[in-house]
């Protein structure tokens, strides 16, 4: 397998479906890493992300802005240079400070991704 060098700034972001003010960019594809995939997520300032569930694991590393992350029945304040966990199956989401985007990279295993949407009712 190559090296894949990159800059972050030729991946263009995607809009991400059911959230509001939230796009994605896959730095490192499926195609090209064995193990996993590198996504660089930006929720915009007062964004969101519903909660749901991912069939896979994710590791996050928060590079700027701060925003509230429910994980499961407790709900979290994250920060640049906060790292956190979220293991597969248990639901979260994600709403971002209404005075700077929420940027963070996600790492997830190079393996199907289920999300599903979790009624919070």
């Amino acid at each position: 397998m190559l090296p894949l060098i990159t800059s972050s700034s030729e991946v263009e972001p995607t809009a991400i479906g059911a959230a509001t003010g939230t796009s994605m960019q896959v730095l490192i594809p499926p195609s090209a890493a064995e193990n996993f995939i590198m996504r660089r997520i930006v929720i915009k300032a007062g964004g969101f992300m519903p909660n749901h569930t991912n069939s896979v694991e994710h590791e996050q590393y928060v590079l700027s802005g701060s925003a509230e992350v429910g994980i499961g029945d407790t709900v979290h304040q994250l920060k640049q240079d906060d790292v956190l966990l979220i293991p597969a199956g248990v639901p979260h989401w994600y709403k971002a400070s209404t005075d700077e985007d929420y940027v963070f990279i996600c790492l997830i295993p190079n393996k199907e991704d289920i999300i599903a949407l979790v009624d919070k009712a």
